[in-house]
């Protein structure tokens, strides 16, 4: 699965599906999404693009 995230304020990340789905994930929120995933740590960039 590919998505983009987006920081939007210093709580919030938008996750971008490529099939054109969102969400806007709190910080705790975010790490779940992210651990699920299978990624374990993440760059602090304001956006990054990931491809599973």
């Amino acid at each position: 699965m590919s998505f983009n995230m987006n920081r939007i304020n210093p709580n919030q990340t938008q996750v971008f599906f490529h099939d054109g789905r969102f969400e806007t994930l709190t910080n705790e929120e975010l790490e779940e999404f992210l651990l699920h995933m299978g990624f374990s740590e993440v760059n602090s960039g304001t956006e990054q693009n990931i491809t599973d």
